[in-house]
């Protein structure tokens, strides 16, 4: 009975497995990686109480266009070339960010090359800072 349940439904059986297996992904992924998500608040704390650096992955339009305060600019295109820049702040922890929170994740990983120990990449970005009502620099 079992046996012939499963040979008769097994394209649903599989596309059971996957959505399982795209679920559990994320939770999997983030425990392997090496850099962790922070929220704005979170993000000011460590500022605050860390000294935090504060680098601005995005290009150069987007990052004329308003930025956190303080921060570092150093494009994501650029970051593989110009990453030995950031070396003599390697003892401070890094948070990344860009415009939403996607490109910061993938310089996450280069900055782990270039040294820091402590990386973070800030949820949601700019967009997420500037929603929790903190401050935002604009001009170039």
């Amino acid at each position: 009975m079992t046996l012939q349940f499963l040979e008769s439904n097994w394209p649903l059986i599989l596309i059971m497995i996957g959505s399982g297996a795209m679920l559990v992904w994320p939770l999997v992924q983030g425990r392997l990686s090496t850099v962790r998500e922070v929220g704005a608040l979170e993000a000011t704390a460590l500022i605050n109480r860390r000294n935090a650096v504060i680098l601005d992955v995005r290009e150069p339009k987007e990052y004329e266009g308003g930025r956190i305060p303080n921060a570092v600019h150093l494009p994501q295109s650029q970051l593989e070339s110009r990453g030995h820049e950031l070396k003599k702040l390697t003892t401070r922890p890094v948070i990344a960010y860009c415009g939403r929170g996607q490109r910061s994740r993938t310089a996450a990983g280069v900055l782990t090359k270039v040294g820091f120990a402590e990386v973070y990449s800030l949820r949601g970005g700019l967009r997420a800072w500037s929603e929790a009502g903190l401050p935002v620099e604009k001009g170039a």
